[in-house]
C-alpha cells in the first residue's frame, strides 16, 4: 500500500508537475517494484527497482528547489529520503518492521509539507509556522535516530507525530472549511478525523516505542497507515482523481459510507481488540476497515463513470483544467 499504491500516485504527481519525461520512471518503477515484491520476484530485484524509484523521486525535489526553494518542498524532500532509506535498508536484508517508520515518515512527511504550503497560502505568522516547522524536524530527526537505535528514534518520532497533530488539529484550514457544505465540508471532516488518528498514532509511538510485533505495533500500524494516511487519501480523492487521471468526480453524499466505516471499523480494531484484548472485535475491525477500502474504490469508479454518461456544466471544464495543477494533498 504505501510504495505500490501511495508511492506510485505521489512520485506520478510530482511527475506531472514537474513537467519532465524521465520524472514518470519514479511512478513506473515503484509500480512494477511493488508487483515485483508481492509476486515474490527472486533476488532483491523488488527491492531495487523501489529504491530506484525512490532516487528518482529525491531528483525531482533537488530540481524543484533549485528552480523555487521552498520549506514545504524541503519537506516533502525529507520524505523522499525516507522512502529511500527504507528501500536501502530492505535491500540490506532487514526485517520489515525495521523500516515501517521510515515509511511511515515519508507519508507523513509528504502530507503535512503540503499542508505547510496551505499555511503560507493562508497568511499564518512565522511562529505559528516555526511551530509546525519544530514539529516536522522532531519527526525526522527521530526517524534518522530509528535506523541505528529503534527504540528512541520511534519515542522522539512519536513526539513529533503527536505536535503535528496538535498544530493542524489547531491551525489547519479544515477547522474553517468543516462549517461549508458539500464536498468542502466531507474533506475536512475526514481531514479533522485523520488529524486525531495521527495524535493516537504519536502517543503509541511515544508509550511504547518499537514494538516488533503484538497488539502495540498492531496498533501503531493502522493508527497510522489506516487512520491518518487513508482519511487523506478519502479526503483528497475528489482532488487527486481528476487531477491525476483528468477525470470529473463529483461529490456525492454516499461518500460519507465509506469514511465513516473506515473510522468505526479502526475504532474496533484498536479500542476494542488491541487495547481492551478482544479478538472478535479485533477481526471484524479488519474485515470492515478492508470493506471500507473496497467500497471506496466502487463509490469512487461509480461516480466517475456517472459524470462520463453526463454533459459537462457550463464553467467546468475550465475549473477542471485548473484543478488539474494542484499538488496531491493540499486543498
Amino acid at each position: 500500500m504505501t510504495l505500490g499504491f501511495l508511492g506510485t500516485l505521489i512520485s506520478l504527481e510530482r511527475a506531472v508537475a514537474l513537467g519532465r519525461s524521465w520524472g514518470f520512471a519514479a511512478p513506473l518503477a515503484s509500480g512494477a517494484g511493488a508487483l515485483a515484491a508481492a509476486a515474490g520476484a527472486p533476488g532483491a530485484f523488488g527491492a531495487a527497482l523501489l529504491a530506484f524509484a525512490a532516487a528518482i523521486l529525491v531528483l525531482e525535489h533537488a530540481v524543484i528547489d533549485r528552480l523555487h526553494r521552498t520549506a514545504h518542498n524541503t519537506v516533502m524532500a525529507l520524505g523522499a529520503l525516507a522512502w529511500l532509506a527504507a528501500a536501502v535498508l530492505w535491500l540490506a536484508g532487514e526485517d520489515t518492521g525495521r523500516f515501517v517508520p521510515l515509511l511511515a515518515g515519508f507519508l507523513v512527511l509528504t502530507i503535512v509539507g503540503e499542508r505547510l504550503e496551505l499555511s503560507r497560502l493562508r497568511g499564518l505568522g512565522g511562529a505559528r509556522r516555526g511551530a509546525l516547522l519544530a514539529a516536522i524536524g522532531l519527526l525526522a530527526a527521530g526517524l534518522a535516530l530509528s535506523i541505528p537505535a529503534e527504540d528512541a528514534g520511534m519515542r522522539l518520532a512519536g513526539a513529533g507525530l503527536l505536535a503535528q497533530a496538535a498544530w493542524l488539529a489547531r491551525y489547519d484550514i479544515a477547522r474553517r472549511t468543516v462549517h461549508a457544505t458539500g464536498v468542502t465540508r466531507y474533506m475536512a471532516i475526514a481531514l479533522l478525523a485523520g488529524y486525531a488518528w495521527l495524535g493516537v498514532a504519536g502517543v503509541l509511538w511515544l508509550i511504547h516505542g518499537f514494538a516488533a510485533g503484538g497488539h502495540a505495533y498492531d496498533a501503531q500500524l493502522h493508527a497510522l497507515f489506516l487512520g491518518f494516511v487513508m482519511s487523506m487519501v478519502f479526503a483528497h480523492a475528489p482532488v487527486i482523481v481528476p487531477a491525476v487521471l483528468r477525470v470529473r468526480l463529483p461529490f456525492r453524499p454516499r461518500f460519507y459510507t465509506h469514511l465513516a466505516l473506515l473510522h468505526v471499523s479502526l475504532a474496533l480494531r484498536v479500542i476494542g481488540g488491541d487495547w481492551a484484548g478482544n479478538l472478535r472485535l479485533w477481526q471484524w475491525g479488519g474485515v470492515a476497515s478492508e470493506v471500507a477500502i473496497v467500497l471506496f474504490l466502487v463509490v469512487t469508479a461509480t461516480a466517475v463513470l456517472a459524470a462520463r454518461r453526463r454533459p459537462e456544466p457550463l464553467g467546468q471544464a475550465s475549473r477542471s483544467r485548473t484543478r488539474g495543477k494542484s499538488t496531491l494533498f493540499s486543498s
